[in-house]
């Protein structure tokens, strides 16, 4: 993966252009480039004003419009409601960065639950005094493993 940024052109016909490649692309293509992890400058190609937040935003809009919601719509009444004043200072500086660490987490949780799910299937003295240390969080994992029902089955069994 090329780590510079994709240049794009758009033009007036609202067409955009790759520079790499030299092809004309759909918003398809740039949202498939964006999941891929790279990222685009596009600019205009009469001004070469940056428009670049503009294809975002209408690549999100098209993303809403296909699956009918994105956002809830108390936030979009807000975010039109104070538009640049509160959002935008909002949108820079915090959620860009609590979606970023929300992700990190995620993926620390998702490996760390598999880590736990292989010391469970490998049973040895070691592995059970480990698994045993993680008695009090069983009922956190029960609740990841689909195991829910059961320990309360057991509960009621055991009263």
């Amino acid at each position: 993966m090329n780590a510079e940024k994709l240049l794009l052109k758009k033009y007036t016909n609202r067409r955009l252009y790759d520079t790499e490649k030299s092809i004309y692309v759909t918003l398809d293509y740039v949202t498939n480039v964006i999941r891929q992890g790279r990222q685009i400058t596009v600019v205009d190609a009469k001004t070469g004003d940056d428009v670049t937040a503009a294809i975002l935003t209408q690549i999100v809009l098209e993303e809403a419009r296909k699956k009918n919601y994105l956002l809830p719509n108390p936030l979009l009444y807000l975010i039109i409601q104070y538009g640049e004043t509160v959002l935008s200072e909002f949108f820079e500086k915090y959620l860009e960065h609590t979606i970023k660490n929300y992700l990190l987490f995620r993926d620390l949780a998702d490996d760390q639950y598999k880590k736990w799910l292989d010391l469970s299937t490998n049973h040895s003295p070691a592995n059970s005094q480990t698994l045993n240390s993680l008695l009090p969080l069983k009922s956190l994992f029960d609740v990841f493993s689909g195991n829910l029902d059961n320990s309360k089955t057991k509960g009621n069994k055991e009263q």
